[in-house]
Formats: structure tokens, C-alpha cells, sequence
């Protein structure tokens, strides 16, 4: 069936979408080329069809996603690929949606940044929706990301995404609350969470920082747009990236988030969840995005005795071991180590809500590995290091698993 590629009210690329499978089979027409997505290349006035497909297929939810499979049964779906239909691929995360050939439907009478939305899919997804029957699918949580259980609500007029963590310990939800307690005693941008419990299950929210106006483009797709050479490492070749787009004080941007990444170890800050924001009209540049989804961090899926010993901690976007990835960081002067005294405390009141599924060894663990890199950075700061920039140590590819499949 034909569909026209919708940038808000602009008619980007008219497309063949096979229905059964959810895949662009063609592109028809290409009238917009500056606003299709960002990293979907053109030649010859062709748009590489390999790459909107994955920009399509990304904008679904993952199959590794914790409950999908019971979901689709629900849903009498064959994959997630559906869901895309169903609502028109529209997300909170951009203003892009797909446009049946020769209907009326506008962008103002159906986006989810000023129109409700339904929640029969987001109570799926969380399990509460366990029968088979008729569904309303005009929902953000089609086109949601992460394998984590997550869904969007809209309280007090506000859309706010509510997320679980991963058992036994239940943890990325009080992590994400420390991650912004931590950035705000930094003066780091970030996305403040809370902490909601819903049938016994802990659960993260925050506020989309996304907007009507606005859009949020991930490290990966920027980074499409010009090839690396072998001779440049990851890092480099994201900030190059920037640069070129005109992004004002991306150093200090990445610098923020790889110290903030350092102290919680976070594992899975992967180049989908860090990016630029952009005008979603004219195409400028707005600035880094504010740090958010930290929840893979603080040793989450560990014991308490490997987190004592910062045993297996992987690291991304740019290196594999965190001790490498923060030489990246070109300056720490502008930590204020004050400002973390007593951080402790905040850790262990936020882990004090986590009830039965952390107990007190747990909590003197995190805190103690926290305190310890707080530690090392300050030891770092007083004396030169080496802020070399090389490949050596470079994540091989850090691309969504939707990226390496061939359509």
C-alpha cells in the first residue's frame, strides 16, 4: 500500500509499505530530501532505501523486549512491525508519521504531542490486558524503544513514560532517580525522574523532553551521515559530527555525560540513547540532548560482592572499559566535588524505597563503588592525565540489533 512520509505537515517520500511484513518495499518519490530522517543518505536524487528501512524498523518496538511475545499474541499481531501501522508510526520522540495515499488525515488532529492517546497497547505490554479482543492502537507505546516493560501516560496534561526494571533486584527504576540526583548536583542537563509503584512493581518516570516543535536525533544516526575512517576513533568521529552540523559545546556536552556515566558505571549508554535535539521545522541544530535512561547502572544485575569489586562492568558508547573511556574527557575542572558531599545519602534514600528487592548489603555496596569513582576522579583531576585519542580500545559497533538485520 502506498503511504506518503509525513515531517510534521511536510510530504517527505511517497513509499510501498508491504502490509504483511511492515517493510518499505519501494520508494515511490522523494519530495522533501532535507527533511527525510537524519542519516538516510541520497544519490543521484535516490534516497537509500536500505537505510529508511532502518530507521523504520527501529521505530518498533525490539523483539527482545521483556513480555513481547505474550503482547503480539494479545494483540493478534505476527510482530511489532504492525504496531507501526496501526498508529501511523507516530511516536514522542520526533515528528515524523506515515500518510495513507490521498487521505485527509492531518498532522494537528492526530499527533500525540497535543491529541490523548489510547492505552490499550501500553496495558498490554505491562501484562494488565490479557484477552483477546478489540484494541485501540493509537498509541505512543507502538513505537517505544528498550527491552525493558515501559509505557506512556498522560498525567496533569503532561506525556510521561513509565518504565520497570528487570528482576531479581528491580533496580533501573531507583537508578534512573539517582542518575538525575546526581547530574543535578553537577548542574549536568538531564531528565529528573521520580519513582511510582503500580501492583507492587517499581516503576521510573519522567516527563518526555520532547516537544511539539522539537526532535530528538540519536549518536547512531548522526553519525551515519559521513563514514569513518579507521584512523579515527568512535568518540572522535561523533564529536567531528557535531561539529560540522554547527553544535555549540558538544565537547562539554559528551565530557558531562562520561563523567556522570563514569560514577554510576553505567553499562548501556549505547549510541540510541544520547543525541542531538533539532528543530523539527527548520532543521536547526538545538543542542545536546539532556542526559536521560541511566537505569543500566549502579551494578543492576550483579551481587553485591561484584559490585564491591567492579567485576564485569561493560562500558559504551565509545570505548569497553569505563578506565579508558573517561580519558576521553578533555577537562574536569568544571566538577565541583562539593556538591557531591553527601551523596551517599541520597543514594541510600532512594534505595530505601526499593523494599524487599534490595537489602542493606546491597545498598552499602552501591554506595561504596559510587564513593570510590567519585574518588578516582578526584585523583584524575589533580594530576595530568592522558587524554589521548586513539582507536585502541574502541567499541567494535554499537549499533541497535535492527541495524545489522538485511531487509
Amino acid at each position: 500500500m502506498d503511504y506518503i512520509l509525513m515531517h510534521k505537515n511536510i510530504p517527505v517520500a511517497l513509499l510501498n509499505l508491504d502490509e504483511d511484513t511492515g517493510f518499505i518495499q519501494k520508494i515511490n518519490e522523494l519530495y522533501a530530501e532535507k527533511h527525510l530522517p537524519y542519516g538516510v543518505k541520497v544519490k543521484n536524487g535516490i534516497a537509500d532505501r536500505a537505510s529508511l528501512n532502518d530507521w523504520w524498523v527501529d521505530r518498533s518496538i525490539p523483539a527482545s523486549r521483556s513480555g513481547i511475545v505474550k503482547a503480539l499474541e494479545v494483540l493478534n499481531l505476527t510482530s511489532t512491525r504492525m504496531l507501526l501501522l496501526r498508529c501511523f508510526g507516530l511516536s514522542l520522540s520526533d515528528q515524523y508519521w506515515i500518510k495513507p495515499k490521498n487521505s485527509d488525515l492531518e498532522w494537528s488532529k492526530i499527533n500525540f504531542f497535543e491529541n490523548g492517546f489510547s492505552e490499550d497497547v501500553g496495558d498490554v505490554l505491562l501484562g494488565k490486558l490479557d484477552k483477546k479482543g478489540h484494541f485501540d492502537f493509537s498509541s505512543p507505546d507502538n513505537t517505544s524503544d528498550g527491552c525493558l516493560k515501559k509505557r506512556w501516560k498522560i498525567v496533569g496534561g503532561k506525556r510521561c513514560l513509565f518504565k520497570s526494571g528487570s528482576n531479581p533486584f528491580m533496580q533501573q527504576p531507583f537508578n534512573e532517580v539517582i542518575a538525575s540526583k546526581i547530574a543535578a548536583r553537577l548542574n549536568i542537563p538531564h531528565v529528573d525522574y521520580s519513582i511510582v509503584w503500580d501492583d507492587g512493581v517499581p516503576y521510573s518516570v519522567c516527563e518526555d523532553f520532547i516537544d511539539v516543535n522539537a526532535e530528538l536525533v540519536s549518536a547512531w544516526r548522526i553519525m551515519q551521515m559521513t563514514n569513518k575512517d579507521n584512523n579515527t576513533s568512535v568518540y572522535r568521529h561523533y564529536i567531528n559530527c557535531c561539529k560540522a552540523l554547527g553544535v555549540a559545546d558538544i565537547v562539554n556536552a559528551v565530557d558531562q555525560m562520561l563523567v556522570l556515566d563514569y560514577i554510576i558505571a553505567n553499562e548501556d549508554r549505547h549510541q540510541n540513547n544520547f543525541g542531538l535535539i533539532r528543530n523539527a521545522e527548520t532543521l536547526e541544530w538545538i543542542s545536546a540532548a539532556p542526559i536521560f535512561d541511566s537505569g543500566s547502572s549502579l551494578g543492576y544485575d550483579k551481587i553485591a560482592s561484584q559490585i564491591i569489586a567492579d567485576s564485569g562492568v561493560e562500558c559504551k558508547p565509545f570505548k569497553k572499559k569505563h578506565g579508558d573511556q573517561i580519558k576521553l574527557v578533555s577537562s574536569f575542572k568544571w566538577i565541583n566535588f562539593n556538591a557531591l558531599d553527601g551523596v551517599e545519602e541520597d543514594i541510600v534514600s532512594v534505595l530505601d524505597r526499593a523494599g524487599e528487592y534490595i537489602d542493606e548489603t546491597r545498598k552499602n555496596a552501591i554506595v561504596k563503588s559510587v564513593l570510590r569513582r567519585i574518588d578516582n576522579l578526584k585523583r584524575m583531576s589533580s594530576t595530568d592525565v592522558d587524554h589521548s585519542d586513539t582507536t585502541d580500545g574502541d567499541v567494535e559497533t554499537d549499533a541497535p540489533e535492527t541495524y545489522n538485520k538485511k531487509h
